[in-house]
């Protein structure tokens, strides 16, 4: 089934239409126009503008016989790309260079590949089960630092408060010799913080080999890890 939401369109065009005016003026204010920052401002908007799903071309005929209300819910969102990227550009990530208006991918897309679904887990303090938070998550395979899908991702991993011990990584897609093709990927979670005891867990991960890159995330590829925990230097022990 294909539903598309059409809201993503008004608003991917209208960003993409401010931010390459904000290109040919003088800029007073110092906003930033590359890509991530389009992402992330398309990120802000969507987050905060009601959707419009259409199944089939009369959904499309439908909207374009809307005037009014599609006038309002444009200057709606035109209103909320203004608030984003100020916000966005005041408050840029650190790893991206913001140069240039492209996002930099790990690999192509036309290659018969093992698509590494999202992995996600939780980590939590062994002895209050309060969810962690400023301590670095390290994803390996064979003993080295997994390569991230794009540079969205990030490995080492960053808990923050907000996300409630919550990490989450999706490993660039490993080249394969042919399509449906199973095999299984070992990985293990690392976490070494001040004051509690290292923790190592292995995991693996069943995947079979397709056409291409997956390029979009999806719900549907996920990989969901068992709750982690830690506990302090002279605890109790955890047996992974």
């Amino acid at each position: 089934m294909d539903v598309h939401n059409t809201i993503e369109d008004v608003v991917f065009r209208a960003i993409n239409e401010i931010f390459d005016e904000i290109d040919k003026g003088d800029n007073p204010h110092g906003l930033c126009t590359c890509n991530q920052c389009r992402l992330d401002t398309a990120c802000f908007v969507l987050n905060r503008a009601s959707p419009y799903y259409i199944i089939s071309n009369r959904g499309v005929a439908r909207v374009e016989q809307e005037p009014i209300e599609r006038q309002q819910l444009e200057a709606d969102i035109v209103s909320l790309i203004h608030e984003g990227l100020k916000r966005v550009s005041h408050n840029q990530r650190p790893y991206s260079s913001h140069r240039d208006h492209t996002v930099a991918d790990n690999e192509p897309s036309d290659r018969l590949v093992f698509n590494i679904p999202t992995i996600i887990g939780r980590l939590f303090n062994g002895i209050n089960f309060e969810p962690l938070a400023d301590i670095v998550v390290e994803l390996y395979q064979d003993g080295q630092l997994v390569g991230m899908k794009d540079k969205n991702w990030q490995n080492p991993y960053t808990l923050v408060k907000n996300t409630k011990g919550t990490f989450t990584f999706w490993p660039e897609a490993i080249p394969a010799e042919g399509e449906n093709i199973h095999r299984i990927f070992k990985y293990a979670i690392k976490v070494d913080a001040p004051g509690m005891e290292a923790l190592h867990h292995f995991f693996q991960i069943p995947v079979t080999s397709e056409l291409k890159s997956v390029r979009s995330f999806s719900i549907n590829r996920t990989f969901k890890i068992q709750d982690l925990y830690m506990f302090p230097l002279g605890g109790d022990d955890e047996d992974d």
